[in-house]
């Protein structure tokens, strides 16, 4: 790498991808807490409770990192990519603004809530202020999208020539972009199935612990709960997946082209390609095997429907964008086509991944079901499979989101290599990448370990919170807090 384009771009790869590995943990993690809590509400069973708080414990450890790890996104806009944000700063203020003050202050006030509200709300009042915080996680999930969803089909805008920026004209057309209306549901059901096998995950492998056979049927309701939520999100992460891809096929063409390593134009009956080997350059296909008719059936809903190729869209854009060196959208590599290896595996990567971590799921509840489940190490070793599956097919679909769009930073608008900083040298760009890198790693060392070490701890003894809908004097309440 001897450009700031090529630093700054793995810079982004590398704290997005590091920071998403938390994000759909938590937002999984959060739904599954308040359900747990909401459960032993309503069957009185102190095991769901114990399971609440085992499992807010990972969640808040994780909830805190990915917080961290969330804000250096912000800087970097500006840091590396300062042309970039002066294009899209008046579209996505509006979003990332309210974003900030809405969602991510509804999500810290309420957990903050219910960490220290034990003994000082009503219970339903407490457990509502987790489902508070849930529903904090999915505003903040839709403004991003949002935001992302425009880089990836701008809708809602003028492009004034003077200033050189996209100006907001429809908020409304932005929060609604019919990308980010498919994309939602698909991001936030794979997170639904991300916690849910995290907590398959962690259960599994504390019931076949030695150390915690007490406790095996209380893990035993985890497994149980955990494998059921992988498999009904992952229904969900079907179905709109299925969505996206026709809409990714009507407004990125080329994006599904890459995703299918298909060269040349189907006219009808395209086949979807389990493996693909191409040239070197990747102009053409050399090998493939594929299931007839699929791919046109993925793309449009009907197995003789037209999918275009990657030779005859790089004609297109050539054709549209190639005029201009100067132009704000001129591609200099003149392909307007991703890396085709890399949006083509990060594809299979995703789906690969996600169904493995759902026939794990089905496996898993099969092995536990009237009462049964093994006791041996593989049992647990196959169950922590799971999740970390899972953080792998998000990665992979965070990578092909984002490497499919190339070389747009705003697909039609803006070429990535005129969004970075002019006034960055490249040393300074070495040096925050370095720095930022180092950081990162520290910080999965401290994630990893404080896991490991809440999790071998395993459930705490059930002890009954206090109600303060009982009534009594505070002398009888025990001390929650103090400075």
């Amino acid at each position: 790498m001897d450009s700031i384009l090529d630093i700054a771009r793995w810079q982004f790869g590398i704290i997005t991808v590091y920071h998403f590995l938390f994000v759909p943990l938590t937002i999984g993690l959060t739904a599954l807490v308040a359900f747990m809590e909401t459960l032993w509400l309503r069957t009185k069973n102190p095991e769901w409770l114990r399971l609440t708080k085992f499992f807010a414990k990972l969640m808040l450890i994780n909830f805190a990192i990915g917080v961290v790890t969330g804000i250096v996104q912000e800087f970097q806009f500006g840091m590396n990519w300062s042309d970039y944000s002066r294009f899209v700063g008046d579209v996505f203020g509006a979003p990332l603004a309210v974003e900030a003050l809405l969602a991510f202050f509804l999500e810290s006030t309420f957990l903050g809530l219910w960490i220290f509200g034990w003994d000082k709300l009503p219970r339903r009042l407490h457990c509502a202020c987790m489902w508070i915080v849930h529903f904090g996680t999915l505003v903040s999930s839709w403004f991003i999208l949002a935001a992302n969803s425009w880089m990836q089909h701008p809708v809602g805008y003028i492009y004034n020539p003077e200033t050189g920026r996209a100006e907001l004209t429809d908020f409304w057309a932005v929060m609604f972009n019919k990308v980010q209306l498919a994309t939602f549901p698909h991001v936030i059901l794979a997170a639904y199935m991300t916690g849910a096998a995290f907590v398959l995950g962690v259960s599994a492998w504390l019931y076949v612990s030695k150390r915690h056979q007490t406790d095996r049927s209380t893990y035993r309701m985890g497994i149980r709960l955990g494998a059921w939520v992988v498999l009904i999100a992952g229904l969900g992460v079907t179905i709109s997946g299925d969505y996206q891809g026709k809409i990714m096929t009507d407004v990125q063409p080329m994006k599904m082209a890459a995703a299918e390593a298909l060269y040349d134009t189907e006219d009808s009956c395209a086949p979807f390609s389990i493996f693909t080997i191409g040239t070197p350059d990747g102009q053409s296909e050399k090998f493939a095997v594929t299931v007839p008719c699929l791919l046109s059936f993925l793309a449009t809903g009907h197995f003789d429907g037209k999918v275009e190729g990657i030779n005859d869209l790089r004609a297109q854009y050539q054709e549209k964008f190639g005029q201009d060196p100067g132009a704000r959208y001129y591609d200099p590599s003149g392909n307007y086509s991703p890396i085709i290896p890399v949006t083509y595996w990060s594809f299979r990567y995703m789906i690969g991944f996600g169904m493995a971590a759902a026939f794990l799921s089905a496996l898993i509840l099969f092995l536990t079901r009237k009462g049964r489940a093994p006791t041996t190490k593989w049992f647990g070793r196959m169950a922590i499979a799971a999740p970390i599956l899972m953080l792998l097919g998000n990665s992979a679909g965070w990578i092909f989101t984002e490497m499919g769009r190339q070389p747009w930073v705003v697909f039609g608008l803006m070429n990535t290599s005129n969004g970075v900083s002019p006034g960055v040298s490249t040393t300074e760009a070495w040096i925050s990448l370095i720095s930022l890198t180092v950081l990162y790693g520290v910080l999965a060392v401290v994630e990893v370990g404080l896991i490991l070490r809440f999790s071998k701890r395993g459930l705490d003894p059930f002890e009954e919170p206090p109600d303060p809908t009982l009534g009594g004097s505070d002398d009888d309440r025990p001390l929650a807090f103090a400075y």
